[in-house]
């Protein structure tokens, strides 16, 4: 049986190929996700080394026409309202073609600040927009952007920071919210929050080994992790995983050729991209964390990523770090 091979050109153009299927129900049904999409795209093209399959006028463009000028800050498509999660894809975009400036223009760059902060509560929790969900995602979300439009200030920082102190749990891992059940995307956006504000040393040592168990403890038999226990595995915790374990130093604690054979074992082999596990249909979201993951462990010659923006290095390295 032939080694399996990442399928690079069938990727680049099944990426490609979504934003030509505008008379599929399910390109009208994930509306509340276009955006987002369209940064989980651009992205895996960037790993893929292949950032010019997009015309970048074309995605500015769009990126801008999902402004909300009735709340600030970005919907996940036009004429929808403004939450975290778009604004931060938004500004993502905008920061990889290196066209933060187009914030420059109607007070928007103070508008969208203010947007993000306006969702911090008392406690230093944010929610995602008006409507009041409460999740360290959003903690994360947020001080992410900050950070790429240079806007943190202490004011925000230090509550942030004692509140996600507040969802670690007595496994290591940590939960949306105090007292909730430990997960693998919540502990990406607590390590990788903290590591922005370069507030990691606020976990003692202790706490970081137990999270680094809790963590590769996430490695099942079949090579591929899950999200917390008695689940089954899925590549898109290839990332949140990986990136974990590189934020606190202990990216070696998993067996990358069995993680690489369970992503590899993902991928459709007819039309590209890459499924949450073996057999099942692919969508842009497993097929950048899966190349995002791969990115982590070496593999492939493909672009590095940031394990903590999940971005391309060449341009966090250009972003200012904490304190200013």
């Amino acid at each position: 049986m032939s080694e399996l091979q990442l399928l690079k050109e069938k990727h680049i153009q099944y990426i490609k190929s979504l934003d030509s299927k505008t008379n599929d129900l399910e390109y009208w049904l994930s509306e509340h996700l276009r955006l987002n999409g369209v940064y989980w795209g651009l992205t895996a093209l960037c790993i893929l080394k292949s950032k010019d399959t997009f015309t970048k006028d074309d995605v500015i463009g769009f990126v801008m026409s999902c402004w909300d000028p009735k709340h600030s800050g970005f919907g996940p498509f036009p004429r929808h309202d403004s939450h975290l999660l778009s604004t931060l894809s938004a500004i993502q975009i905008l920061a990889t073609y290196d066209s933060l400036d187009s914030l420059n223009t109607d007070g928007k760059l103070e508008k969208c600040v203010e947007f993000i902060t306006g969702n911090q509560q008392a406690d230093g929790s944010f929610q995602g927009d008006r409507f009041g969900e409460i999740d360290t995602r959003f903690s994360y979300t947020a001080l992410n952007a900050l950070s790429i439009l240079g806007k943190l200030t202490p004011k925000i920082v230090d509550p942030a920071v004692e509140y996600i102190l507040k969802c670690y749990n007595f496994d290591g891992g940590f939960g949306l919210c105090p007292g909730a059940e430990s997960h693998a995307a919540q502990a990406f956006t607590c390590l990788g929050a903290l590591k922005i504000v370069n507030r990691l040393d606020a976990l003692t040592p202790s706490q970081i080994e137990e999270t680094g168990w809790w963590l590769c403890e996430r490695q099942l038999p079949e090579g591929g992790l899950n999200g917390r226990p008695s689940k089954l595995p899925d590549v898109c915790y290839s990332w949140w995983v990986l990136s974990s374990l590189s934020i606190i130093g202990k990216l070696d604690w998993i067996n990358f050729d069995s993680l690489r054979k369970f992503i590899l074992e993902a991928q459709d082999n007819v039309k590209g991209g890459i499924a949450d596990r073996p057999d099942n249909e692919v969508d842009v979201y497993h097929t950048i964390f899966g190349l995002a993951g791969l990115s982590l462990m070496g593999f492939y010659e493909l672009d590095p990523i940031d394990p903590t923006y999940c971005m391309p290095t060449s341009v966090t390295k250009t972003f200012k770090q904490y304190p200013y």
